[in-house]
């Protein structure tokens, strides 16, 4: 196995391909592959066949599919399609039949079907009218539902909810579940949300709220419920500030959100008990951390900075989940996601 890493170059109209090393984390540079429309989000499939790209570009709004080389990690123009909205993120369902899509600025998820080879269908599955601010969606672990969180711009216009779908795996079908939403205690901006390997626990960054809040989650009605909450940034912070992704270790033992503004990552370990959250502490990193991943083992993290084009790289702890830096590279203009796996 191979692990590759891709980082889509949204001012550059480009994904960049890297190698990493599994043994050091350092990264190998193989292959540019140009993608008009401003890429910004990317997802695979879970059996790492194909890649998805969300293009952002205003009138050129679309969705494309690539098929990955299982020996190089090359990847290979599949189809796009137009699309009626701006994508800002994407995933694919467990059976790796289905790609989700969220749509911020018209309030919107969507659903996509693509064949055995990772042609996508024109017209969509579903085109759901949810609300502004719509910036993620993601099936549970048995595919049974889905989540689509909304941000709060202020506390004025934003849904700040998390919206709660039963997903159809055979028809990737969205049906609002009962209730259809979650919302948060307070107007935190739920943004992007990740599940504890180990446990019914779900965790949500919070882009305004500049947090992070641990849901329960019931896994026979698909329904989250809010227990904790805990700030990303340091005490005696006044600057400005916002969340972005977040992403919680293979292991289950260490969750990070990146902080843009204090140009942090802000760690958390997790408690084995009930899968609550205490800080562990901030690593300083690019300027304006919008993208992050950890590799596949969980023993590396990157962090791509939108302003500065560099991508950093640190070696995670695996009894602190303190993150030593590693080397920093230069990948490009406007990195807006990094994407990482094994083929």
């Amino acid at each position: 196995m191979s692990v590759f890493m891709y980082v889509s170059l949204q001012r550059d109209d480009r994904i960049v391909q890297y190698a990493v090393a599994p043994d050091t984390g350092e990264l190998r540079h193989l292959a540019d592959f140009a993608l008009d429309g401003m890429p910004a989000p990317l997802a695979v499939d879970p059996q790492g066949r194909f890649v998805f790209a969300g293009r952002r570009r205003p009138g050129e709004f679309g969705l494309t599919g690539f098929r990955v080389d299982a020996d190089s990690g090359a990847l290979i123009r599949q189809n796009s399609v137009r699309l009626d909205g701006d994508p800002v993120h994407l995933s694919v369902d467990k059976t790796g039949k289905h790609l989700l899509s969220a749509y911020y600025y018209q309030s919107r998820v969507g659903v996509h079907g693509f064949d055995g080879g990772g042609m996508l269908n024109d017209t969509p599955t579903e085109w759901r009218e949810t609300g502004i601010g719509a910036h993620y969606v993601q099936t549970d672990p048995s595919n049974r539902y889905a989540f689509v969180p909304h941000i709060a711009e202020g506390s004025q216009t934003g849904l700040n909810a998390i919206f709660q779908f039963r997903f159809d795996a055979a028809s990737g079908g969205l049906t609002p579940n009962e209730p259809d939403r979650v919302i948060p205690n307070d107007a935190e901006g739920p943004r992007h949300i990740c599940f504890n390997p180990n446990r019914n626990v779900v965790y949500s960054s919070n882009e305004q709220g500049c947090s992070v809040t641990a849901y329960r989650f019931n896994p026979d009605d698909g329904t989250l419920a809010p227990f904790q909450t805990v700030p990303t940034l340091p005490d005696g912070y006044d600057g400005q500030n916002s969340c972005s992704q977040i992403q919680v270790t293979p292991s289950g033992r260490f969750l990070y959100a990146p902080n843009r503004g204090h140009n942090s990552i802000a760690g958390f370990a997790v408690s084995d008990a009930d899968g609550s959250l205490t800080p562990i502490g901030w690593t300083p990193t690019e300027p304006i951390p919008r993208a992050f991943s950890l590799d596949p083992s969980g023993s590396y993290l990157y962090v791509a900075g939108l302003e500065s084009g560099r991508l950093a790289s640190y070696r995670v702890n695996p009894d602190s989940g303190g993150l030593e830096p590693l080397r920093i590279y230069d990948v490009g203009n406007g990195p807006m996601w990094v994407l990482i796996f094994e083929v």
